[in-house]
């Protein structure tokens, strides 16, 4: 792809995305005082010691956004090449790196960082470090 093959919707889709996502957070901090951890979010209400309704906006406006996405015709098929078993393995691996991990990858990304957390920015680094070494072990193989 080159930058003349590049389309206006091109851009404009995912910096509209990424700009309605650093809104909500800002305002679910301002409006409510707390830091929008997700993975923090579905850990405390699958195991029933949060209270996930006292942000009702936030998780309507999550469900919201997906359903939205998917009647707007975004990608609603899922495929993969890997057995269910060994995703399914995989999504506990994630879950579990992101509770030890105090957050993932995203909410470190964009709420630590944007808050100035030093173990944020430090995790950071860690997880494009981490990706790019696995990018580059790829390309090797």
């Amino acid at each position: 792809m080159t930058w003349a093959s590049v389309e206006i919707a091109d851009l404009v889709r995912p910096l509209a995305g990424g700009s309605l996502i650093g809104v909500s957070l800002v305002m679910l901090f301002v409006l409510h005082g707390r830091i929008a951890g997700i993975s923090g979010l579905a850990a405390n209400t699958v195991s029933g010691t949060a209270a996930w309704y006292a942000d009702p906006l936030f998780v309507a406006g999550m469900i919201a956004g997906g359903l939205l996405y998917g009647h707007r015709g975004g990608a609603t098929e899922l495929s993969a090449t890997a057995p269910v078993a060994l995703l399914v393995v995989a999504g506990f691996l994630v879950g579990f790196g992101a509770r030890i991990g105090n957050g993932c990858t995203s909410g470190h990304g964009v709420c630590g960082v944007g808050r100035g957390a030093r173990r944020s920015i430090i995790a950071t680094l860690i997880f494009v470090a981490t990706g790019a070494a696995a990018v580059a072990v790829r390309g090797m193989v």
